[in-house]
């Protein structure tokens, strides 16, 4: 990648045409850099997405997440976490998704 020594902009490419050669342009200011020799360009980007360590594992957000007393439909304990989330609009009330303590079944309430 080049870059205008002038306004900063990401130079553009230009292929040779009849007599004029290869240059670099940029598109927002009069630069222009004429290519004397063969330029090979690269168009493959290939971006490689790194997996990223939770910062707080599913255990310990269980352990410090906030506790009520509901029934757990999978198991029947009555200890469970929660957490609220807006699913909908915002005149509609958020919605209420809980965690049994026991079998860590998750089920929501609207």
């Amino acid at each position: 990648m080049e870059f205008c020594p002038t306004c900063g902009m990401l130079l553009q490419y230009e292929l040779p045409h009849m007599e004029r050669p290869a240059r670099f342009f940029c598109p927002t200011c009069p630069y222009v850099c004429h290519m004397e020799t063969k330029v090979k360009i690269k168009r493959k980007h290939r971006l490689v997405k790194k997996e990223i360590d939770p910062i707080i594992s599913k255990d310990e957000e269980l352990e410090n997440a906030p506790e009520t007393v509901a029934e757990c439909p999978s198991c029947g304990n009555d200890k469970a976490a929660f957490h609220q989330r807006q699913t909908r609009s915002a005149d509609e009330p958020m919605t209420t998704y809980y965690t049994c303590k026991k079998c860590r079944h998750v089920w929501k309430e609207d």
